[in-house]
């Protein structure tokens, strides 16, 4: 009989946030104490260099994933963005809360955003995804690897340090941030990462007692949507070093799924919107995959692979 849970998670504010949430619902749920273990991870020891040109997958996971394993931890909590597709052997996903916002956000300094930003105008992002859409959208504005926590992000364009800094919404508004962004990005014009706005729980698969526990925490619909666009980015074989984003919601007639892969350039997006029922998210994301690939997904995957990461591309 356990006397306490013990709940595995990075150290960073927004981590912290989102561990302290999933304890209380466990707490809540099972009447068991969950005491929160701290653990540092190569992304977080690595804060000089752009994450794609370190390489590698699991950078925010693997370690917290090796002290599950171990069973130092009963559960781990990840914002879902940084979960590889595959997981190691043992471990599940086995819980997903109700998702928060899952679209980017600007914080300008003088209020810009995507359009009306100048010629010449600084966007403060780190990330492949983001990267291809700016320049696909502005070719003429200069991107500036930013990295750091969230609040170190947004200084850098309140300060004029930047012009613009691109974040996801979801950490911001959970920190109570919500005052500071200055326009939601839509869709039309960036497609979130997978799994953007969702936190995870992820657990070892023969743990019963919490396999039952997460069921007691989880969110069907959050569920069905990150399970759809993680089918495409395992389809597509993707990570932090490929540009690529997928967004999948549910309307009153089904499930929408938005999917796209760029050139880091920014020279070649192709991206497609496909639609069903709600319950057919997998099947969703192996289409929109079937689309992509069709429009000519292939080359710009295969291009950035031969060069040994999108990071050689920037």
């Amino acid at each position: 009989m356990r006397d306490k849970l013990v709940l595995g998670t990075r150290g960073s504010a927004l981590a912290l946030w989102q561990a302290n949430w999933i304890k209380g619902l466990m707490e809540k749920a099972c009447g068991l104490p969950v005491e929160i273990r701290t653990i540092k991870t190569t992304g977080d020891k690595i804060t000089d260099v752009p994450l794609a040109k370190v390489g590698g997958k699991g950078l925010f996971t693997k370690e917290i994933e090796v002290e599950l394993l171990d069973g130092r931890c009963d559960l781990a909590v990840h914002s879902m963005k940084d979960v590889p597709t595959e997981l190691p052997a043992g471990l599940v996903l086995a819980g997903m809360p109700p998702r928060a916002d899952a679209h980017d956000v600007l914080v300008a300094h003088a209020g810009e955003d995507l359009l009306t930003l100048p010629v010449g105008g600084r966007v403060g992002t780190s990330s492949l995804r983001r990267i291809a859409q700016v320049r696909a959208l502005r070719p003429d504005v200069e991107i500036v690897d930013v990295r750091g926590n969230l609040d170190t992000r947004m200084r850098k364009a309140e300060s004029g340090e930047v012009d613009l800094v691109i974040l996801a919404a979801a950490g911001i508004k959970r920190l109570g941030w919500e005052k500071r962004i200055t326009a939601t990005i839509p869709t039309e014009q960036m497609v979130s990462a997978v799994g953007q706005g969702a936190v995870g729980v992820e657990i070892r698969a023969d743990d019963e007692f919490m396999g039952a526990l997460c069921e007691t925490i989880s969110d069907a619909d959050t569920l069905a949507c990150v399970r759809a666009e993680r089918v495409v980015m395992n389809l597509l074989e993707g990570g932090c070093q490929v540009p690529i984003g997928a967004y999948a919601r549910l309307t009153a007639q089904g499930m929408v799924l938005d999917a796209l892969v760029g050139s880091v350039d920014g020279t070649r997006i192709v991206r497609t919107q496909v639609e069903g029922p709600a319950d057919a998210g997998e099947e969703l994301g192996r289409r929109a995959v079937e689309e992509l690939k069709a429009a000519g997904a292939l080359p710009i995957l295969n291009e950035i692979r031969q060069a040994n990461g999108a990071a050689e591309l920037l």
